[in-house]
């Protein structure tokens, strides 16, 4: 085989695949890349009147507070992120608390994009993916049910600290 015909097929493999032909499901979505000290949020091009579409927040409390009330300044009305950790709980909480549509996404059905390093490219592929349709929402019990597994883990780790000192004979 010649070298042109080697790099037309190469070509062909290599392609970029265009998004024009899939359809929006969700043209109101936001993407989080949750952060140990940040999250980053990616709403679609032009939302924000300030020109930033990709935002970072802190963690805080007030920070994410702000993180939902610009979500709600862009007509955000459905979110997407990862679950990494434990950080996405207060996040995932808020939001829903005040009304968002939250989906929470494994990350291996996200990282599976190579190239991608960065927490801004993160949140901004994973809303595009959001804004496809091509993330799976994670099966989160309802409320109750998430305190009630609150209060039990609460429970089991104080049981387990008593039993380590009632072992050194520290309370008896």
């Amino acid at each position: 085989m010649d070298k042109s015909k080697k790099q037309k097929r190469r070509s062909r493999r290599h392609r970029k695949v265009g998004t024009s032909h899939l359809e929006q499901l969700h043209i109101n979505a936001a993407g989080i890349d949750i952060g140990a000290e940040f999250h980053y949020v990616a709403v679609p091009t032009g939302r924000d009147p300030e020109g930033q579409d990709v935002r970072h927040f802190s963690t805080f409390t007030a920070d994410l507070h702000r993180l939902a009330d610009w979500l709600r300044r862009c007509k955000i009305d459905t979110v997407a992120m990862e679950s990494t950790g434990i950080y996405w709980i207060p996040v995932f909480e808020i939001l829903d608390s005040q009304g968002f549509d939250v989906r929470l996404v494994n990350p291996r059905n996200i990282k599976n994009a190579p190239g991608r390093k960065t927490d801004v490219l993160d949140c901004q592929w994973i809303q595009q993916l959001h804004t496809y349709g091509l993330l799976q929402g994670a099966f989160r019990p309802e409320n109750h049910i998430c305190e009630l597994r609150a209060y039990l883990r609460q429970r089991a780790m104080l049981l387990s600290v008593l039993s380590r000192f009632k072992w050194v004979g520290v309370l008896w």
